[in-house]
């Protein structure tokens, strides 16, 4: 006449919360807070669950196991509305030996490693001298780490309760039988059934294999075989037995010889785990001569690891900002993405004068007509990439490239006086000459010529759009800077009235005037032709040629858009 409650089976949730902000950020089970404890939570998958003797006192039972090699079972709940099965046991932080085997950030010596196996050992070896006298499903996974690195046995017992109405033979199915021993094969419907204690004796040496290569079970069999096909071969009971490859590793000899001697295939021939802990007490000698004093320094040896560890990981986080940002510096003005990483809110700007350069491939459509696709591609890539390097050469801003059309400002974001002007006309100037002396790859004998056209006004500027923000310019000065260009010559450089009284308060630009022009939504204007400059230009980008990648810097890869 036991309670459910005396027992550890209790209906309904009201004393576990998940979700809660006490847990964990690195999660190895689902976890929950029991009276302020964490635990972790394993669901059932059964549908149905009876309450008879027999789970009871598997319940007892488990509840009775106290041991620091093993896990303590908290209890079994009933998770509703949706009736499932849910049991509670210690919550260990690090996670199964699997996890750490598999965490290659955590640098495992023999000490460590000996460590590990005594606390498997003695967890296996208190389990089958208690009430429940058999494990049936000993593997990396079911073996436990807490925060001090102490190894915790798992998952035994409850055999009622967590064996699963029906099993899918699936490549899971037959991982979990690669712990199972060969005589109990052919009766293993499920993983766990039947169980004896020379079968947990065969588990404990595939887990010594899992140490001693720091890999799974059957690390280098399943290379070339699958699950299914090593198990098939395990249970053929073959001559010799078919077993792990571990060869003559970094590790003490005696511990080969013994885990030989666990896996042997007459089960007669394991030892106990009595005997196990023995022979492990005479090879830790040489290891670890105070358990405790390891244990410190395992500690901070994870500890160590672990800080090199986000040291290194925030080198590389703060190398893709770096990058991320340049990306962004490259897409916007500088002051306008710093703004906007900061989180601030870009205001639009009335700039009073700027000047504009608007250029235009003549007779593109008809050189596309001519040309693939590719080649088209290639020969704007090409051409682009040597006008942006120019332009680096100048404190100017590139709008835009749309199609063959190319559109650059000087005077804004920030300021510089008149020199916006006298900016533009350099800039013009040398990618004229670039574009004189420029050959298009797939048709070389053709000469490449563009209309420029320069004009200088007043322009409101802002940023356009979330998703990919684009910094445009607004006002009539962009509109009539646009027609200067399409009303220029090939291979001249078209200048308004207004830029041209600017470019002469210099004094070093030469100027042929045009006469009257036409320009629709303006009427007729006078413009000009920028010639040449007397001076030379302080920042020739020179050699003047194609733009080649290999011979250009890693900014130039990435041309910068604007300073």
């Amino acid at each position: 006449n036991f309670s459910l409650q005396q027992f550890g089976l209790n209906s309904g949730r009201v004393s576990i919360a998940s979700g809660n902000s006490q847990l964990p950020a690195q999660l190895f089970t689902t976890i929950g807070i029991y009276k302020g404890e964490r635990v972790a939570i394993k669901k059932v998958a059964k549908k149905k669950v009876y309450i008879t003797s027999t789970l009871l006192w598997e319940i007892k039972q488990a509840r009775d196991v106290s041991h620091e090699n093993t896990v303590r079972f908290v209890g079994a709940c009933i998770d509703l509305p949706r009736p499932t099965i849910l049991i509670l046991t210690e919550y260990c932080s690090k996670g199964s030996l699997k996890d750490v085997l598999e965490n290659e950030a955590i640098q495992l010596d023999w000490n460590f490693r000996m460590s590990l196996i005594h606390d498997v050992v003695k967890g296996m070896a208190y389990l089958h001298n208690s009430d429940v006298a058999v494990h049936g499903k000993l593997r990396s996974c079911n073996c436990l780490i807490d925060g001090r690195f102490v190894l915790k046995i798992s998952d035994f017992g409850l055999r009622t309760l967590t064996t699963p109405s029906e099993y899918v033979r699936d490549q899971n199915y037959y991982n979990k039988l690669m712990w199972v021993a060969p005589e109990l094969l052919p009766a293993t419907v499920i993983p766990g059934t039947p169980a004896t204690q020379k079968g947990d004796v065969y588990s404990f040496a595939i887990i010594l294999e899992e140490i001693v290569v720091r890999g799974g079970p059957y690390e280098t069999a399943r290379q070339f075989l699958d699950p299914q096909a090593i198990v098939e071969r395990v249970a053929l009971h073959e001559s010799p037995p078919f077993r792990p490859f571990v060869g003559q590793r970094d590790c003490p000899p005696d511990l080969l010889d013994l885990m030989e001697k666990c896996w042997s295939d007459s089960p007669d021939d394991r030892p106990s785990f009595s005997g196990i802990r023995s022979s492990v007490r005479l090879i830790m000698k040489g290891f670890c001569e105070n358990l405790m004093d390891d244990l410190l320094r395992r500690m901070e040896q994870y500890a160590n690891n672990l800080e090199s560890l986000v040291e290194e990981k925030t080198e590389q986080l703060s190398m893709e900002k770096r990058r991320t940002e340049e990306l962004l510096y490259q897409v916007l003005p500088r002051p306008v993405a710093q703004q906007l990483l900061a989180g601030e809110m870009v205001q639009p700007e009335q700039f009073e004068c700027v000047t504009i350069y608007f250029s235009d491939i003549v007779g593109f459509t008809a050189l596309c007509a001519q040309s693939r696709p590719m080649e088209v591609v290639d020969f704007l890539n090409d051409l682009y990439s040597t006008f942006d390097r120019i332009i680096g050469f100048y404190d100017v801003y590139k709008v835009e490239t749309i199609g063959d059309a190319y559109m650059v400002v000087s005077g804004l974001p920030e300021r510089n006086g008149h020199d916006h002007a006298r900016e533009i006309g350099l800039m013009a100037l040398a990618i004229l000459d670039a574009v004189k002396s420029f050959t298009i790859k797939h048709k070389p004998e053709y000469q490449l010529k563009i209309r420029i056209g320069i004009h200088s006004g007043p322009v409101c500027a802002g940023v356009v759009g979330q998703k990919m923000p684009h910094y445009c310019l607004f006002g009539d000065t962009v509109n009539t800077a646009s027609r200067m260009e399409s009303t220029g010559h090939p291979l001249k450089i078209h200048v308004s009235e207004a830029a041209k009284q600017i470019l002469d308060k210099f004094g070093t630009f030469r100027t042929e005037l045009r006469g009257d022009v036409e320009l629709k939504g303006k009427g007729i204007v006078t413009t000009y032709w920028l010639l040449e400059c007397s001076e030379p230009d302080p920042r020739p980008p020179t050699p003047m040629r194609n733009y080649n990648e290999n011979e250009v810097p890693f900014p130039i890869l990435f041309p910068a858009i604007g300073k």
